[in-house]
């Protein structure tokens, strides 16, 4: 994530703590730039043992990661576990924007958060309301530029690691082209959106929502039934098509951090038209999906956070995978096929009181995608770690 974790080491050495950084690429080095990185060369074999010494041999108490599910990232939480040491990990925000998730332990599916509706109710009763919160500025351009950088790095550096391999299903130049399709089609993709949003504004016509996510996430891969997007895209249009009512529209949404490899637009157009209701479905691949959330009779998700989006404006969603949100009086717990007939709206109490435990557990201010939001979130994750009270806005 850029050069979050040379803000975090030099907010903390600032603070006097000892800080080691492994590198296990290029763009980790190029983004580290402060003293006591170390490049890990051994192969994943290797790494539980390697992990084992270090913490040895550097008296290392806590350990901070971003995202769990990368394979070595697996390995650290099971080798700190085994050894006593607390694990922190960065994701991106379960509720967003201007939120950070900082969880001890794990994140999504590896979270250690109860789905148990009134625990939350009563948690929730014992805390203070949430201090004031202000919005964080982010650039889509920083985010693109800082990701052209670290792969980059990554691939003129493959010499130098000689055992590793980037978590990601396709070689960077395939993604690379991927992206430059993508830019290609920017005009029409954005023409194209704004006409299907002012349809939806000023139609009549019911229509539930489906936001894709990432083929390569782990969200996917680990903690879902699915092996990829396209097995999610069929399952639910079949359920669409053979259950939701017949005046209906289903608005699948692309994620907007796809990288253009697979055309979503294409093979959701193929699989409708085989199920007979190219008609009745929409695809969406620009525009801002809040205003189309908040009119939407439902959102259908695997685990996506903007799952809590649609939840915080009272719209029913229904969770195929395992999502920290996935909790009764919160989420439709009857499975998809029914959740068309009967979409039931969120628990307002028990959402908001699921809201205030997440912030107080696991949220931090701030963002990663500019100066600002960088400075936010680490000040508030050094006080978490040193286990003070996060700092007022």
């Amino acid at each position: 994530m850029g050069p979050l974790f040379r803000w975090l080491g030099r907010g903390l050495m600032r603070d006097g703590h000892s800080v080691h950084k492994v590198n296990f690429n290029g763009g980790d080095r190029a983004f580290w730039r402060l003293p006591n990185g170390m490049d890990y060369r051994g192969s994943l074999e290797e790494w539980p043992g390697a992990l084992r010494r270090l913490i040895g041999d550097k008296g290392i108490t806590d350990v901070v990661l971003f995202g769990d599910c990368r394979p070595h990232h697996l390995i650290a939480r099971q080798v700190c576990q085994e050894m006593g040491i607390p694990v922190h990990v960065f994701e991106e925000g379960y509720i967003r924007p201007d939120w950070v998730t900082l969880e001890l332990g794990g994140v999504n599916g590896h979270s250690s958060l109860p789905r148990d509706p009134v625990w939350y109710r009563e948690t929730a009763a014992a805390l203070p309301p949430v201090p004031p919160h202000a919005q964080v500025p982010s650039s889509f351009r920083r985010r693109a530029t800082e990701g052209l950088i670290y792969n980059v790095a990554d691939v003129f550096t493959r010499w130098r690691y000689p055992h590793w391999n980037n978590h990601r299903p396709w070689p960077p130049l395939v993604e690379g082209m991927g992206w430059l399709r993508k830019l290609r089609q920017g005009k029409e993709k954005r023409a194209r959106g704004a006409e299907l949003i002012a349809r939806l504004e000023t139609s009549d016509q019911p229509y539930f929502i489906f936001p894709l996510q990432l083929d390569s996430d782990a969200q996917i891969r680990l903690h879902s039934p699915f092996s990829g997007i396209a097995e999610a895209l069929k399952l639910v249009l079949g359920s669409f098509a053979a259950h939701a009512p017949a005046h209906a529209r289903l608005v699948v949404k692309e994620h907007p951090l796809d990288n253009g490899v697979r055309d979503w637009r294409q093979e959701t157009a193929r699989i409708a038209a085989m199920l007979g209701i190219a008609e009745r479905v929409d695809y969406m691949d620009w525009g801002d999906i809040v205003p189309v959330t908040r009119r939407a009779q439902g959102m259908v998700t695997i685990n996506s956070t903007s799952g809590t989006l649609a939840l915080a404006m009272g719209v029913p969603v229904v969770a195929m995978g395992s999502a920290v949100y996935d909790i009764a009086d919160i989420t439709c717990q009857d499975g998809l096929d029914a959740f068309w007939q009967n979409p039931v709206a969120p628990d307002k109490e028990t959402f908001d009181a699921f809201r205030r435990v997440l912030i107080d557990r696991c949220l931090i201010p701030g963002g990663f995608f500019s100066e600002e939001a960088l400075d936010k979130v680490v000040r508030h994750a050094i006080a978490r770690l040193e286990g003070r009270p996060l700092l007022p806005e």
